[in-house]
């Protein structure tokens, strides 16, 4: 590609491309970068439904997770879990007797996740964020404690986001907290409508910086 083809490729065209071109050359056979290429394979696959090119920082995991009531907390549910960034952490605080259901549009990422996640608590779907509702019901409970969801909902297709959030709203005790993280505020516009008391934090540590919303079920 010539220096002027490339100044005039958009960006998210641009970084799907570099992200082909890294899962080609490393392959999946090395063991050490699968999480990696398992993540840039789903970008590649559908950047809209992916929204970032890197997992999230060990910060960002953290600050998301640090506002939430952990020994009151018996079923978490995640959107769009990709290869499992956030779930080693949420296992890690999760009581012995909980559940984490993660839930994912890509059926590679739920595959991966299925074999490199052994922990009992641990359920992996191949579905969408929409059906929360069913989803929780088909294990057994009639409720979520907490909702965390990195989808980027300024890119979703009309009508999903809104659909994710009354689900999402619906499937929460009252007490329960919807967490989004993003990369930009727009997010925050749409959980509004759903929860009015939204508590507001960034971390700057993250590629790119991250805005995180915690929607409240009062």
């Amino acid at each position: 590609m010539s220096p002027t083809q490339f100044a005039a490729e958009a960006l998210p065209a641009r970084l799907k491309r570099k992200a082909r071109a890294f899962v080609e050359k490393i392959g999946p056979g090395k063991t050490v970068w699968a999480p990696m290429v398992y993540f840039l394979k789903g970008f590649v696959k559908n950047p809209v439904m992916v929204g970032a090119i890197v997992p999230s920082s060990r910060r960002t995991i953290r600050r998301v997770l640090a506002p939430l009531d952990w020994d009151n907390c018996s079923v978490f549910v995640e959107y769009g879990p990709g290869v499992g960034t956030f779930c080693q952490p949420v296992l890690d605080r999760l009581r012995r007797d909980g559940t984490l259901i993660v839930i994912d549009t890509n059926p590679d990422f739920i595959t991966y996740l299925q074999a490199t996640i052994r922990d009992p608590r641990f359920s992996a779907v191949h579905g969408s964020a929409t059906d929360v509702e069913a989803i929780v019901a088909a294990h057994g409970f009639d409720h979520a404690d907490y909702v965390l969801s990195g989808l980027p909902f300024s890119t979703l297709p009309p009508g999903v986001g809104a659909a994710i959030m009354a689900a999402t709203r619906n499937v929460l005790r009252t007490g329960g907290a919807f967490c989004v993280y993003q990369y930009t505020t727009r997010a925050r516009t749409l959980l509004a409508q759903y929860f009015p008391r939204i508590d507001k934090g960034f971390e700057p540590v993250n590629v790119p910086p991250c805005v995180i919303s915690w929607g409240w079920k009062d």
